[in-house]
C-alpha cells in the first residue's frame, strides 16, 4: 500500500486518479481549490482524504503537506487552460496560468521532497498535454506551460535519480472532462475522426497511464503519450 498525493483531484483527471489509486488499495490525499461539495463527493465516494489547497501558493502547499504521511507517489496533476489570442491575453492572467501549471509542480515536489529523500525512494508523475509536444493556435500560454512541464520532467529525472525518485509525466490529448466543455461538439468529433484509435480519450485512459508509471521500476524521465495516436 502506498501513500499517494494527487492535485487537482476534485474533477476530471485527478478524480479518476483518485478512484483508481484508491481502489488499489493504496492510501489517497487529493488536492482541490475550491470545489468544495465535488472534491466532498471524491472523497466520500474512493474513501480519499480532501485537502483545499491552492498549488500556486508555497506557504498552502506546505500547510497541506505537513497534514499528509510520508509520501510514496506524487501526481502533479493540478491545472488550468486559457483560450485566446496571446495578444489579448492580459499579463495577470499568463501569471495564473504559470504559477498554477508549472510553480504549482515546484511547490509541491518540494513539499514532498523530505519524505523521499528519507526513504531514498519516490515517484513523481507530471501532466503534461500534447499541446505542450506540438503546441495550439489560441492556447499559446498553456501550451508553454505544458512544454514546460515536460523539460521539468525531464531535468528532475536526472537530477533526482541518483536518490532513487522516479520522474515521468503523461501527455494527454483531447480528453472528455469538464475543460472541453466549451468547446464545439463538431470540433471535438472531428479531432476523434483524426485519431488512429477513432475517438475521443477519458478520465480514465489518463489515470491508467498513470498508474502504469507508479509500477514500472525501470522508467523515468519519459513522457507518456495518452492521446490515441493524435500527436504521434
Amino acid at each position: 500500500m502506498a501513500n499517494v498525493v494527487i492535485t487537482g483531484g476534485s474533477r476530471g483527471i485527478g478524480a479518476a486518479a483518485v478512484s483508481l489509486f484508491a481502489q488499489r488499495g493504496d492510501r489517497v490525499w487529493f488536492l482541490y481549490e475550491k470545489n468544495h461539495e465535488a472534491a466532498q463527493a471524491v472523497a466520500q465516494a474512493t474513501g480519499a482524504t480532501a485537502i483545499c489547497c491552492d498549488v500556486a501558493d508555497t506557504a498552502a502547499v506546505e500547510a497541506a503537506f505537513s497534514r499528509i504521511a510520508d509520501v510514496d507517489i506524487l501526481i502533479c496533476n493540478a491545472g488550468i487552460v486559457h483560450y485566446g489570442l496571446m495578444s489579448m491575453m492580459e499579463s495577470r492572467q499568463w501569471d495564473r496560468i504559470f504559477d498554477v501549471n508549472v510553480k504549482g509542480i515546484f511547490n509541491c515536489v518540494n513539499a514532498a521532497m523530505p519524505a523521499f529523500l528519507k526513504k531514498h525512494s519516490g515517484c513523481i508523475i507530471t501532466v503534461s498535454s500534447m499541446w505542450g509536444q506540438v503546441g495550439a493556435s489560441c492556447e499559446a500560454a498553456y501550451s508553454a506551460t505544458k512544454g514546460a512541464v515536460i523539460a521539468l520532467t525531464k531535468a528532475l529525472a536526472q537530477e533526482l535519480g541518483p536518490s532513487g525518485i522516479r520522474v515521468n509525466c503523461v501527455s494527454p490529448g483531447v480528453i472528455l472532462t469538464d475543460m472541453c466543455a466549451s468547446v464545439d461538439p463538431e470540433i471535438l468529433e472531428g479531432m476523434a475522426q483524426d485519431s488512429p484509435i477513432g475517438r475521443n480519450g477519458s478520465a480514465e485512459d489518463v489515470a491508467k497511464a498513470m498508474a502504469y508509471l507508479a509500477d514500472a521500476p525501470f522508467v523515468t524521465g519519459q513522457v507518456l503519450p495518452v492521446n490515441g495516436g493524435y500527436v504521434m
